[in-house]
């Protein structure tokens, strides 16, 4: 029952969060909060995990909350239950493509979903802000997570305005700062 309720679960994540992996990031809150399969915490290390491995960063979250829930088979499930409507979509359209490529209603609808999707990116890098500064509280300074805001403070300068670091892939600032997490345990 737990396979079929994860991958229901993500499905609907996966038929609904436009916009990319962070736009998962309302529907996980949500899962969440009716499941209770995670916490705010463990969401935000699910964010951490998912923005440091390579792959699609909803396909990380899910697999992740399929395996903590049930195990390998839970994170296959999961996984696939967030990527069917994706499928599903792609063979549709790749079928009728030609009908769907000059269809004035389709490409209105299209054109619709870009504040939509906006928004959604919008609200999951909020909610990344919060998990991650406020450990998801939206509490006064005692909660304020200063070692990050040092952090961040830190790589903004370093990828603007300090010449010899602009130039460095991301991923030099993503190991750095994972390695400088694990250290300073934060």
């Amino acid at each position: 029952m737990i396979y079929l309720q994860l991958f229901w679960e993500f499905f609907k994540t996966g038929l609904f969060a436009v916009g990319g992996g962070l736009a998962t990031l309302p529907f996980l809150r949500d899962i969440s909060a009716r499941t209770g399969w995670f916490t705010a915490a463990q969401l935000a290390d699910m964010v951490a995990v998912s923005e440091s491995t390579p792959g699609p960063i909803g396909v990380n979250m899910a697999t992740y909350v399929g395996y903590a829930t049930a195990g390998i088979g839970g994170a296959v499930v999961a996984t696939l239950g967030l990527i069917t409507p994706s499928v599903i979509i792609i063979l549709i359209i790749a079928a009728f493509l030609k009908a769907f490529r000059d269809n004035r209603w389709v490409n209105a609808a299209f054109y619709g979903l870009r504040p939509a999707s906006t928004a959604m990116v919008a609200s999951a890098g909020l909610s990344v802000l919060l998990l991650t500064m406020w450990n998801g509280a939206a509490a006064g300074l005692s909660r304020f997570n200063w070692k990050g805001a040092v952090l961040a403070a830190v790589l903004l300068v370093l990828t603007r305005w300090v010449e010899p670091t602009k130039k460095l892939h991301p991923i030099v600032f993503i190991l750095v700062s994972a390695v400088v997490g694990v250290v300073f345990a934060f």
